[in-house]
């Protein structure tokens, strides 16, 4: 690790919590962006959760929407 990251590492450990998650989250960007896999914070993971409880339209009053439209 490079002298600069060290020293960087150093000061966040005394950052505000909220401060710290800004970061993870940005480097969770650059993780995904470098392998190609990105990873799912646990906020993430609940906000998912979260809307697959809610109710979903159907195929059929999707394409009803969009025929309303006349975009189908």
């Amino acid at each position: 690790m490079s002298p600069a990251a060290k020293e960087i590492l150093d000061k966040i450990a005394r950052w505000p919590e909220e401060d710290q998650e800004e970061l993870a989250e940005l480097a969770r960007e650059i993780e995904a962006r470098r392998t190609g896999v990105y990873v799912l914070s646990e906020e993430e993971r609940a906000v998912i959760a979260d809307a697959r409880k809610g109710a979903f339209a159907s195929d059929d009053d999707v394409r009803a929407f969009w025929k309303r439209h006349g975009l189908a």
